[in-house]
């Protein structure tokens, strides 16, 4: 008589030990509780005195940049669980892992400045989670076209507040380029790894949700 190889009554230590540290990163990201490997690009670079206006003006560019970066973390996360590529999820898990950095570095350059964080942060978290889902079940090619859009959004985003802040604030102004650089790399790195094209109506509506998103964070 045949018999069948018993199931396990519980989920492997694998999958409770990766369900436990992707709820931690969610968590950390909504709450603004970040770890930084990499030390700030701000680090060593002067604090110049600032009017209130300008300082007003870059907390709330600093305030959108981490709403990014809180998205690419959500987006990351759920590109990850659906990606079928070993090498593909790897390299999705390491870009967010990097990314980290921008959100501890943006949320201490907002509180420096004298600003806030969003308070939106959680539905901006759900939001992106889906999408980053849904664009891993369309299958890893339109997974990573979805990934190197979204980062060639952000780097010309990020360039256009690079041309924003004041002048004068030398440390915001580091932290950006430094994450412009990095968004950069991980574009490239999509590409790559041979990312599909993104049809344009898709580029559009990716790019009026991102404009719906940064306009509520500059204010919320």
């Amino acid at each position: 008589m045949e018999t069948r190889a018993a199931r396990p009554p519980y989920p492997s230590l694998d999958c409770v030990d990766r369900a436990v540290n992707e709820f931690d990163r969610a968590l950390r990201a909504v709450a603004g509780v970040h770890r930084a490997a990499r030390s700030s690009p701000a680090e060593g670079v002067a604090e110049t005195e600032l009017s209130e206006a300008q300082r007003a003006h870059a907390a709330a560019l600093m305030r959108v940049n981490h709403v990014g970066e809180v998205c690419a973390q959500a987006l990351y996360q759920g590109q990850s669980l659906t990606a079928r590529d070993a090498s593909n999820r790897a390299a999705l898990e390491q870009a967010a892992l990097e990314e980290e950095d921008h959100l501890a570095w943006s949320a201490e350059r907002v509180h420096e400045l004298g600003g806030r964080l969003s308070l939106l942060n959680p539905l901006w978290y759900a939001g992106a989670l889906a999408m980053g889902i849904g664009a891993g079940l369309l299958g890893d090619r339109w997974n990573l076209a979805f990934l190197a859009e979204t980062e060639a959004q952000v780097e010309e985003h990020l360039g256009g507040h690079l041309e924003s802040l004041p002048e004068a604030d030398a440390r915001s102004r580091a932290i950006v380029a430094q994450m412009r650089t990095d968004e950069a790399r991980h574009r490239r790195s999509a590409v790559a790894l041979g990312a599909a094209e993104m049809p344009a109506p898709v580029k559009r509506v990716m790019r009026v949700a991102a404009r719906v998103m940064t306009t509520l964070a500059h204010r919320i």
